[in-house]
C-alpha cells in the first residue's frame, strides 16, 4: 500500500475544510477550506477585515424562527430530562446569573495557555534588491540616505487555512470560501471564476507547501478526488478541470463520498451518515453500490451546532459580555468549535462544564473569562431536531447559478428530494422521513447497519441516540428489532479519505482493463464508483485550450465519462 500509494495524492474537499495527503500516509492534512487576498483601500477608508458573501447571504435569525427554536428546546429539555428553557432563569437584577462564575485571576497555567493565540503577521518582510552592487563604492550613497539592504514591509497577498481565519480585524483583507453548504458559494460578490480560481490557488499551495510536490513534477502523480453527494454535475466538472489542467496531474479518479466511507469502515452494505461541517448526508450503500433514491442531504451539521451552544449560554446568560459573531467573524467560529469538541455530548440530566471563553474584540489584548457553560447536552440533539440549530443565518448559495444544459438526462434523485427544493431547508424532509415506505425498504434490505462518519460523529453519546431514534421510526409490523451503529476504525473524519484509497487499490486496475483510457488535454482520465453520469464536453475542453493551448489529436474526440 506505502509503495502504490506515494504517487497517489488523495482530495476530499469540503465546506469548511479539506482533506488532502498521499494515500502513503496514515491521516491527511486537514486545513480550514479559505483563503484570504489583500484588498486596497481607499484613503477615505478604515483598514477591515471583510468575509465574502456576510452581506449578500448571511442573515439574523427571525421572530419566528426564534419561536421555534425554543419550542424545539423545550422538546429536546424532556427527552433529556432537563429544565425547560424558562425554568431556571435568572431575573433582570441580577448582577450575574446564579450558573456563572467569575474569576478574577487564573492560574499561571491557564495564563500560559491563553498566551499561546497570536494573531497572523499579515507583513511579509523582504529585502529589496540593492541597486548600487554595480556601482563604485565611493559613488554608493551614504548612510544618511535610505539604506537598500534595510527591510521593506509589504502586505502578504495572499493568506491560506487557518492562518487566514487568524488575520486581524483591522487589516484590509477579504476571506473566502470557496464551498459553502456542499455548493459552490456563487454569488453576486462571488463568480464562478473567482470560485475556482481560489480552490485552484488553494490547492496548488497545499500540494507546494504542504507535500511538496513540484508543479513540474505532478505530471508523475495520479489524484482521486473524494467528492460528497451534495455537488451537482456541473461543479464535478469544474474540478476535474482543475486536477487535470490546472495542477497538472496525470490521472483523476472520482469517488463517492459515501461509498468511500463504507469501505473506509471495512463495509460494502451500510447506511452512511455522514455529518459534516456544514451539510449532513444519508445515503445507503448496499454491496458496494450506493442507492441514489436513498440520497439524503440536510443543511447543517457541526458549524450549525457550535453557532446553537452559543445562542443557549446567551438565553441561559451563561456567556459573557463579549461580543461574539461566529457568522461574521472566523476567528470566533474556532474557538466555539473548540468548546464544543471539548465539551459537548449527549446525555440524560443537567451537564454543565467550567471553561475558559475569549474575546477576540481588541487585537492588541485577547480578552478572557472564565464561565460555567451549561445545558451543554442539547445542541448536538439539533442534528435530531434541527429547528433549534437556525441553518438559515447561514444560507445556501443561490440555486439559479448551478444550471447544467449538458445533462442530456435529469438526475431524478435529485430534484424529487433536492436539498434546496423546498421552502423549508430541508426540514420537512427530515420530519416526514418515517412517511416513506421506500426508504424503510431499503434500510430492511441492508440490515439497519449504519456507519457514522464526519466530524461531529466523534460526539459522545451520538450512535446510542440515533439507534434508538431508527428504532423508533420503524412500523411495528417490520420483524426489526436491532438497528447497529458501527464505531469507525479510525477518526469518523477521515474515514472517506482514506476509503478512497482503498476503492482505488481494488478496482482502478480492473477498470481500466475493461474500458479505454480517455484522453483530454493529454492527461489520462478515468473515473469509477459514481452513481450518476457526468459528462465533459465544453466546460473541460475550453479551459484546458486556454490553459495547456490546443493539442494535435486531444481536444479532436468529444470526451465523455461512463458510468
Amino acid at each position: 500500500m506505502a509503495e502504490r500509494g506515494a504517487n497517489l495524492v488523495v482530495i476530499n474537499p469540503g465546506s469548511s475544510n479539506v482533506r488532502i495527503g498521499f494515500a502513503s500516509q496514515d491521516v491527511p492534512f486537514n486545513i480550514p477550506h479559505c483563503i484570504a487576498r489583500h484588498i486596497t483601500q481607499r484613503k477615505d477608508d478604515t483598514p477591515r477585515l471583510s468575509v465574502r458573501d456576510k452581506v449578500m447571504l448571511n442573515c439574523h435569525a427571525t421572530p419566528s424562527q426564534n419561536a421555534e427554536r425554543e419550542r424545539a428546546y423545550d422538546i429536546i429539555a424532556s427527552l433529556l430530562k432537563i429544565p425547560f428553557l424558562d425554568e431556571e432563569m435568572p431575573s433582570a437584577n441580577q448582577a450575574l446569573p446564579p450558573k456563572m462564575g467569575r474569576v478574577d485571576a487564573l492560574s499561571s497555567q491557564q495564563n500560559k495557555d491563553d498566551s499561546k493565540f497570536t494573531w497572523t503577521d499579515v507583513m511579509d518582510r523582504k529585502r529589496p534588491v540593492d541597486k548600487d552592487a554595480d556601482v563604485d563604492p565611493l559613488q554608493r550613497s551614504t548612510p544618511d540616505d535610505t539604506e537598500p539592504n534595510s527591510e521593506e514591509n509589504m502586505y502578504k497577498e495572499i493568506i491560506f487555512g487557518e492562518d487566514a481565519l487568524k488575520i486581524p480585524p483591522s487589516e484590509s483583507y477579504c476571506l473566502s470560501h470557496p464551498i459553502r453548504r456542499g455548493h459552490f458559494n456563487i454569488s453576486q460578490d462571488y463568480s464562478l471564476h473567482q470560485v475556482l480560481e481560489d480552490l485552484r490557488t488553494i490547492w496548488n499551495w497545499i500540494l507546494t507547501e504542504k507535500l511538496h510536490i513540484n508543479p513540474r513534477d505532478r505530471h508523475l502523480y495520479s489524484a482521486i478526488l473524494v467528492l460528497g453527494e451534495t455537488f451537482d454535475n456541473r461543479e464535478i466538472k469544474e474540478m476535474l478541470s482543475i486536477v487535470l489542467c490546472d495542477l497538472g496531474f496525470s490521472t483523476a479518479v472520482i469517488h463517492q463520498e459515501a461509498l468511500a466511507a463504507a469501505f473506509g469502515n471495512g463495509l460494502s452494505t451500510s447506511c452512511v451518515v455522514n455529518i459534516g461541517a456544514q451539510v449532513t448526508q444519508v445515503v445507503c450503500v448496499e454491496d458496494g453500490v450506493a442507492l441514489p433514491h436513498t440520497a439524503l442531504a440536510l443543511p447543517y451539521g457541526g458549524d450549525d451546532i457550535s453557532r446553537c451552544l452559543l445562542w443557549v449560554q446567551r438565553r441561559h446568560r451563561t456567556w459573557p459580555n463579549f461580543q461574539t459573531d461566529p457568522v461574521n467573524r472566523p476567528i470566533d467560529m474556532l474557538m466555539l468549535n473548540k468548546l464544543k469538541e471539548s465539551y459537548s455530548q449527549i446525555r440524560s440530566g443537567s451537564f454543565d462544564a467550567v471553561s475558559v471563553v475569549h474575546s477576540y474584540e481588541h487585537e492588541k489584548s485577547v480578552g478572557h473569562q472564565k464561565t460555567k457553560l451549561s445545558a451543554l447536552n442539547v445542541p448536538p440533539m439539533g442534528l435530531l431536531y434541527p429547528r433549534v440549530l437556525v441553518p438559515e443565518e447561514y444560507p445556501p448559495p443561490p440555486r439559479s447559478w448551478f444550471q447544467d444544459y449538458d445533462d442530456m438526462l435529469e438526475d431524478t434523485w435529485q430534484t424529487s428530494d433536492s436539498l434546496y427544493s423546498s421552502g423549508n431547508g430541508g426540514f420537512g424532509m427530515w420530519d416526514n422521513y418515517p412517511m416513506f415506505p421506500t426508504r424503510l425498504k431499503k434500510f430492511d434490505n441492508i440490515g439497519l447497519v449504519e456507519a457514522i462518519v464526519g466530524g461531529t460523529a466523534s460526539t459522545a453519546g451520538l450512535a446510542p441516540v440515533l439507534e434508538q431514534r431508527v428504532l423508533n421510526t420503524i412500523p411495528s409490523n417490520q420483524p426489526i428489532e436491532k438497528a447497529e451503529v458501527l464505531q469507525s476504525r479510525s477518526y469518523p473524519l477521515f474515514v472517506p479519505w482514506k476509503g478512497g484509497v482503498v476503492i482505488f487499490m481494488k478496482t482502478v486496475m480492473g477498470c481500466r482493463a475493461r474500458s479505454q483510457p480517455l484522453r483530454c488535454c493529454s492527461r489520462t482520465l478515468v473515473t469509477v464508483c459514481w452513481t450518476r453520469t457526468v459528462t465533459l464536453t465544453q466546460p473541460l475542453r475550453w479551459r484546458a485550450a486556454m490553459s495547456r493551448g490546443s493539442q494535435e489529436g486531444d481536444l479532436d474526440d468529444d470526451p465523455g465519462m461512463e458510468r
